[in-house]
């Protein structure tokens, strides 16, 4: 049995699963923002719950740019007090179980590459939909990092500058899809700005504020999905995170690219978008079987 974390920019879940990728436990805590001490007393509480039982590793989806080698954090995306910490070295220090680490954006491609929706694919993008917007990119088969571990964090692309400031939009912002729920929300006066079930209820009656806001999300996603094609010309992308559930979102995101293309008669891309596989559980997957990738590299290299 193995502990596989996904840290998330509001819930850190936790699943216990087993060689074969089945869960058999899930659960999951809020993630304090605060100071790294909150965090990290989260994170050992989750370790300390499982520590105990048999398990052989613990595998981490985490946000921000991660060396996979060493475990080192960089610029930790919604914790920027993850920046230069070695979180794999303190869990295996403190429980004495061996731990690997990736970048949760990475973790969702990596699932949908090894049982997912990319499987068998040699080129493709899978985009995940959440405080902001990751991205895993697969070349010849492969997740790409790039030469500074940056590849796929689509969600610093500008949209749009201001060639007097210098201010720029960024995808990350203006397709958060935590964001689009929590607008659509205050103006349904919902109790609960994070109730994506809910906002998806109005979107799906047609609600004209709601889909006013959502067609506009939708429109700014398709906008990068056509600039990413164009760069990568992925065969297909996958979209990803809760959101991904609703079937509403692919089918909007469809007609928002033919609305660019129709606005823009000079677009000849044709890009092909379906759903991620396992939606907002990608990442413990992926973390998983980043886990058995890094386990068995280490072995290899130890046997040189």
């Amino acid at each position: 049995m193995y502990l596989v974390i996904d840290i998330g920019g509001t819930f850190a879940k936790y699943a216990l699963m087993d060689a074969a990728a089945n869960i058999v436990i899930k659960g999951k805590r809020l993630t304090p923002r605060t100071n790294l001490t909150d965090f990290e007393n989260v994170i050992f509480s989750i370790v300390e719950e499982h520590v105990l039982s048999d398990i052989k590793g613990i595998a981490i989806s985490c946000p921000g740019t991660i060396d996979v080698d060493t475990g080192m954090i960089y610029f930790g995306g919604s914790f920027p007090f993850l920046h230069e910490v070695n979180l794999k070295n303190k869990i295996e220090k403190k429980y004495g179980k061996e731990v690997f680490i990736e970048n949760d954006a990475n973790c969702a491609a990596l699932a949908e590459l090894w049982l997912g929706s990319v499987k068998g694919t040699k080129n493709s993008v899978v985009l995940v939909l959440g405080s902001a917007v990751g991205a895993g990119i697969i070349i010849d088969g492969k997740l790409h990092r790039g030469v500074h571990l940056s590849a796929g964090e689509v969600s610093y692309i500008l949209n749009q500058i201001n060639p007097q400031t210098g201010a720029a939009e960024y995808f990350g912002l203006i397709c958060s899809a935590v964001d689009m729920v929590r607008r659509i929300a205050e103006i349904k006066k919902l109790d609960d700005s994070t109730d994506g079930e809910q906002v998806f209820k109005y979107i799906n009656n047609n609600d004209v504020e709601a889909n006013a806001i959502f067609n506009e999300y939708c429109i700014n996603l398709a906008a990068q999905i056509l600039n990413l094609h164009y760069i990568l010309d992925p065969e297909v992308f996958a979209i990803g995170g809760g959101i991904s559930v609703q079937p509403i979102l692919l089918e909007r995101i469809q007609w928002a690219i033919n609305e660019i293309k129709n606005a823009n008669p000079l677009h000849t891309a044709n890009p092909k978008v379906v759903a991620c596989k396992f939606h907002n559980d990608a990442n413990l997957y992926g973390a998983l079987y980043h886990f058995f990738v890094s386990k068995e590299h280490t072995f290899s290299l130890s046997h040189l």
